[in-house]
């Protein structure tokens, strides 16, 4: 095979480079807009008479290469709109990120530290037992057992000859993510709602990529909680709601339970305190301080789900002392785990405990 080798472009290599600075921005612009294509792109045109786009850039070629890629497509008003591909693009962008901090090895088939019976076969061997799959049989150790017990003049099989892989376990896990959509989030200026949303789209892209067996549900809670699909993530946007923390861990349960995953979990991103819960079909809320009331029975449903065996982490964007005490009783109360941290940081601690966990496996 004869191979051309072709002189190095550089302004070719900083053009492509260009293109992905500009997807990243455009990317990120496109969760602080709820998904709105032409507002981010009128935004765009603005921060570069701002001068924080460099003034040779052509953003009408951008527009026009994005639309070629079919990472934007035109939709029936005239404007833009997302694509499938694009919004890809935006988890994949979203696990890259999430994953920039993390340390090497992170990432596997989430393997259980025993063996025994199904998942993937190993090097090691034992001896037969009842009911092994004769597709685990060490062929080579079995003879050869058969020539240590009998010699090489007379090789017969006897039961106590046959060998057999050991194999490792593989485990799933069924997830629930919540994500707050609650006024709080995006309350006194502070987008927290945004690097929410990163971290839901990574972690959809992680578990449809990384771990096939694994099933993700989202969702998103207020005043109450709904499901979403995880193409709705980049268009959430936060409303006046008050945060149903019940809600949301009662929605959770219910998906659980239905799940035939032995292990099974909810990550719940949040930045307030529970505040509402529903009583008799009508809501009741308190947003001063924490009331006993909303509390109580927002405990109530953590340890409904340690019942059934629903391990709960939460992810704190503040660290307001009344606060982290309410999580941490609430982690107490389930066995979970709790983390408290900046937006920026929610990626790593969100990733990096989710393949430990499911690395040691739930016995």
């Amino acid at each position: 095979m004869r191979w051309r080798y072709l002189k190095w472009d550089d302004s070719l290599a900083a053009a492509v480079a260009a293109f992905e600075d500009l997807l990243s921005l455009f990317n990120f612009l496109l969760l602080q807009a709820a998904g709105d294509v032409d507002r981010v792109l009128k935004w765009m045109r603005y921060l570069q008479e701002r001068g924080m786009i460099d003034a040779d850039v052509d953003l009408e070629k951008f527009r026009e290469r994005l639309e070629n890629e079919k990472l934007i497509e035109r939709d029936g008003d005239g404007g833009y709109s997302l694509t499938a591909r694009g919004e890809q693009r935006i988890r994949k962008e979203s696990l890259a990120l999430v994953f920039r901090n993390l340390a090497k090895g992170g990432v596997g088939q989430h393997r259980v530290p025993h063996t025994g019976d199904g998942g993937e076969r190993t090097t090691e061997t034992r001896g037969y037992r009842a009911g092994d799959p004769i597709t685990q049989i060490d062929a080579l150790g079995t003879i050869g057992n058969a020539v240590k017990r009998g010699g090489l003049d007379d090789i017969t099989l006897q039961e106590q000859d046959f060998e057999v892989y050991e194999s490792e376990h593989l485990s799933s896990c069924a997830t629930v993510l919540l994500i707050d959509i609650s006024h709080s989030m995006i309350l006194y200026g502070e987008d927290r709602i945004t690097p929410a949303k990163q971290v839901a789209l990574a972690l959809a892209e992680l578990i449809m990529t990384q771990y096939p067996r694994d099933s993700l549900h989202v969702a998103c809670f207020g005043d109450d909680a709904r499901l979403i699909d995880v193409g709705s993530i980049p268009y959430l946007q936060v409303g006046p709601y008050h945060t149903n923390t019940k809600a949301g861990l009662q929605l959770a349960q219910s998906v659980l339970r239905s799940e035939r995953h032995a292990n099974k979990q909810v990550f719940m991103i949040t930045d307030g305190k529970p505040s509402a819960i529903f009583e008799d079909g009508r809501i009741y809320k308190n947003s001063f301080g924490l009331d006993p009331r909303i509390v109580n029975q927002t405990l109530d449903e953590a340890a409904e789900c340690k019942r059934y065996g629903i391990v709960i982490t939460t992810f704190m964007v503040t660290e307001d002392p009344y606060l982290v005490e309410f999580v941490e009783k609430l982690s107490q109360i389930n066995r979970g785990r709790a983390y408290y941290a900046a937006p920026g940081e929610l990626g790593e601690y969100i990733f990096a405990d989710y393949v430990r966990n499911r690395r040691r496996g739930v016995r």
